[in-house]
């Protein structure tokens, strides 16, 4: 887990009253929670602070969905998981979210999401993006969704994060090793 400078906010949004306030009550020992039952009251409570937010993706007025697209586009910088009823198909591969759960969730589970996108912030940009991705194939795998085009676009885009992450530790691992060398030289 990743040292906190600052306290942590957790956005919870759903429109379901009793859910939103049970897990505010699963991570308020931990963290300090907000909570909006639809999207307007979401946007509103929106802020920098917001370290993560979990986003119902059906809700009346606004959804999930336009939440999402709204805290990109404000680029504030938090950390979203769609945790959801909805079971993923290949539509989410056009969200920009980090992470995906299906409801029903334990409050273990809902801890642990917290827990991973806050050390995920730590990460670089392409490791964000390649996590990101690995979540949207893991949430297609699951709705039995693998045979599809978007399915293989996101494969193939891992693998080329993938390829670029080693080709950018070999060109560090070498320049390391020439460092040392002239280190050495210098003696």
């Amino acid at each position: 887990m990743a040292t906190r400078e600052h306290s942590v906010t957790v956005l919870v949004v759903d429109d379901e009253a009793d859910l939103t306030a049970l897990y505010a009550a699963w991570l308020e020992s931990e963290y300090d929670v907000r909570t909006a039952t639809d999207g307007e009251e979401a946007l509103e409570r929106l802020d920098s602070d917001v370290d993560v937010a979990l986003l119902d993706r059906r809700m009346p007025e606004m959804t999930g969905d336009e939440v999402l697209e709204e805290i990109r586009a404000r680029e504030i910088g938090a950390q979203v998981a769609m945790l959801t009823a909805v079971e993923p198909d290949a539509s989410i591969t056009e969200m920009s979210f980090d992470d995906y759960v299906t409801k029903p969730v334990e409050r273990e589970e809902v801890h642990a999401t917290v827990e991973v996108l806050l050390e995920r912030r730590t990460y670089d940009q392409k490791s964000r993006e390649f996590f990101a991705l690995a979540s949207k194939k893991a949430a297609l795998e699951s709705a039995n969704e693998h045979d599809t085009t978007e399915y293989q676009e996101i494969v193939d885009r891992m693998a080329e994060i993938r390829t670029e992450m080693d080709r950018t530790l070999d060109t560090l691992t070498a320049e390391e090793a020439f460092a040392e060398i002239g280190e050495r030289g210098s003696d």
